[in-house]
């Protein structure tokens, strides 16, 4: 095999096994929100209050919240400058052809809203996109400028928002709290009328928080995913770089120091908490990317990415898979398990659909080319319909 060729695929398949270990991350925060009323409401189910229950919940927020958005984000970023070459060697207007493109997931994720779940990030990315394809064209050290810029804002709007304001003249007592946990809980084991209104009824704290954190972090990230596509950083990777274990070096110990900060001190309750979060997020996520870098250019890390690749090939499609299977096990057009399991077996869940999602991407990008979603997209973005099969 040609060298440039090896070194390519090589590359793509980084990215995609590094988009499918993303989605693992986004699953397990996501299935928490879909197994019950509770997470959403920002109070613990009290028939899962065992030490058991609360050393899984620690472990998520240690480890697993906020980081892999911002990993996912990043990965946008990073795509967003291979759809600029493919539009440069087909001959085609990247404008237009990004703009219908952005069109297409945002009424992707809209009938997701809707339909499957109400915490979507695809609106979010699509309009968050528009701002990207603007500055598609800055220097990347504006770029980098521009990110930090708009992380810090972010994290200064929460600790002024922590020291000036009273979160509990805003927030439910925590009696109130638990009743409309309840009272969501009994929403999503009904039928398609009761959850199609409970994602509705939270669209305005879906655009707040998209407004406020979940929008600038994602562009912030996006350009940063841009910079690194369009320096090649991830391309010829070997693992042995010393840059990354200098990478896991800072970003394991003050990443996870952050997220004990986070989970003792109430999580996504209290805004010191999100803000300590927020302030280390990038560098576990960091440290996430250099260890998987690490671990799939090893000897034995080769099997790693052909598992992880194809489900990252299909990452759009695989998002809303995840999405289906939460509706199906939990609410009550399927088994209606909404708040009967605890922490470890809403973990075990997560676990085993997306285990399910590895061999099922698999299977099927031996005889397609392209995800289902990912074949609409591709239709609506470049205006013709792909070939259906490989």
């Amino acid at each position: 095999m040609d060298n440039r060729l090896a070194m390519a695929r090589t590359r793509i398949g980084d990215v995609d096994a590094l988009r499918g270990f993303a989605l693992l991350g986004i699953f397990l925060v996501n299935i928490t929100f879909m197994a019950s009323g509770y997470p959403g409401n920002l109070v613990d189910d009290p028939d899962f209050a065992s030490p058991l229950d609360d050393a899984v919940r620690m472990t998520s927020s240690v480890f697993v919240d906020m980081k892999f958005y911002l990993l996912f984000s990043f990965l946008f970023g990073y795509s967003f400058t291979l759809q600029m070459d493919a539009a440069a060697r087909a001959g085609a207007r990247f404008g237009p052809r990004m703009l219908r493109r952005v069109g297409g997931l945002f009424a992707l994720g809209a009938l997701h809203i809707v339909f499957l779940y109400g915490g979507d990030v695809l609106t979010t990315y699509a309009v968050v996109c528009l701002v990207l394809l603007l500055m598609r064209n800055v220097r990347d050290r504006t770029a980098l400028w521009t990110a930090a810029g708009l992380y810090a804002a972010v994290l200064l709007s929460l600790v002024a928002g922590a020291l000036l304001v009273d979160r509990s003249a805003f927030l439910p007592a925590r009696a109130e709290a638990l009743a409309n946990a309840e009272q969501t809980t009994r929403a999503l084991l009904g039928g398609w009328g009761d959850i199609i209104g409970e994602h509705l009824a939270g669209l305005p704290l879906l655009v707040v928080q998209a407004v406020s954190l979940q929008g600038p972090a994602a562009l912030a990230a996006f350009l940063v995913g841009m910079v690194v596509g369009r320096r090649g950083l991830l391309v010829g990777v070997r693992g042995d770089e010393p840059v990354l274990r200098r990478i896991q070096a800072v970003g394991f110990p003050v990443g996870i120091a952050g997220g004990v900060l986070y989970a003792v001190g109430g999580g996504n309750a209290d805004t010191f908490a999100v803000a300590a979060s927020f302030a280390t997020a990038p560098l576990l996520t960091a440290a996430y990317v250099a260890t998987l870098l690490r671990v799939v250019h090893a000897p034995w890390g080769g099997a790693v990415r052909d598992a992880l690749a194809p489900a990252g090939r299909m990452a759009l499609t695989n998002y809303l898979g995840q999405a289906l299977a939460g509706l199906l096990v939990f609410t009550g057009i399927g088994l209606g398990l909404a708040g009967a399991l605890s922490p470890l077996e809403t973990l075990g869940v997560a676990v085993v659909v997306f285990a399910l999602q590895l061999a099922a991407s698999a299977w099927w990008l031996r005889g397609h080319r392209y995800g289902p979603a990912e074949w609409l997209l591709r239709w609506v973005t470049n205006a013709r319909r792909p070939a259906w099969r490989a």
